[in-house]
């Protein structure tokens, strides 16, 4: 308990280091954000052994084997705003209850907004796989865009500085940089058709389809493929749209063509 406590205390140590590189950031939102770190302290002080009625000779005996959990996925999303400023804003709000890791700007400013261990509001329902809870196991990156407008050089820039510490830091899969809409289809559309996934992938964040395309097999079954791969195809259409807006972007249909069957064959073999 001790130890779990040390570790918040560094976080808030980490978080007065943050916020020297930050001085256009709000004081008030810097003292809020302690705020939020000491009732975490304050809960794990108070917290006393649980012993449950159902099991008989029950005891607390604490163990000093533990430390922080480490994100194993990173989020990419649009801002769906007009500023970096405004996004800034609705993420200091608290009846907002949004946030995100890191915002990047659309002149390529990195403004880090939660350390990295702690669990940002991001992901909301969203699911990859078998992972239900997104925003345990993930980090969050907002990219000042609303949605229609291409991505700036100097946000991309950026985006993969920054993908580059992440991976590296965390070992973050190459499959496991992914998007908004990847993981919630019948939500969300972010980050847009116009995000450049090829450009991540050809860095390692991500993977893409090779180039000429193979050809799927004879019955390929695109609907197991692609829960394989990650989507949750309760609503397959929008799983395909999904699919679509990450690995095939000039093409915004719900038809499965030959070219899409080769395409989710190609992204499969990569898994």
């Amino acid at each position: 308990m001790q130890r779990l406590i040390f570790c918040l205390l560094i976080l808030i140590s980490l978080l007065e280091i943050t916020s020297c590189a930050s001085t256009n950031l709000a004081v008030i939102s810097q003292k809020s954000y302690k705020k939020e770190i000491k009732k975490f302290i304050k809960t794990l002080k108070n917290q006393t052994p649980r012993v449950y009625d159902s099991v008989s000779n029950s005891s607390f005996s604490q163990t000093i084997n533990f430390n922080l959990r480490k994100p194993n996925f990173v989020i990419i999303h649009h801002t769906a705003q007009d500023s970096l400023a405004q996004t800034l804003k609705t993420f200091h709000l608290k009846k907002t209850q949004v946030s995100a890791h890191y915002v990047i700007g659309d002149d390529g400013t990195v403004v880090q907004m939660l350390n990295d261990y702690l669990r940002a509001w991001h992901a909301g329902a969203g699911k990859w796989g078998k992972n239900t809870d997104i925003n345990s196991v993930s980090i969050g990156i907002e990219l000042d865009n609303n949605g229609t407008e291409k991505f700036s050089d100097a946000q991309i820039k950026s985006l993969l500085v920054l993908l580059t510490r992440l991976k590296k830091e965390y070992n973050i899969p190459v499959q496991n940089f992914i998007g908004h809409s990847d993981i919630a289809p019948e939500r969300k559309n972010d980050p847009s058709a116009l995000f450049p996934w090829k450009i991540l992938a050809d860095s390692g964040f991500g993977v893409w389809h090779n180039e000429p395309v193979e050809p799927a097999p004879i019955n390929f079954d695109y609907e197991w493929a692609l829960k394989i791969i990650g989507y949750d195809t309760k609503n397959c259409k929008v799983a395909i749209l999904a699919f679509k807006r990450h690995f095939m972007q000039t093409d915004s249909t719900e038809i499965v063509d030959q070219n899409t069957l080769n395409a989710i064959y190609s992204i499969l073999k990569k898994q």
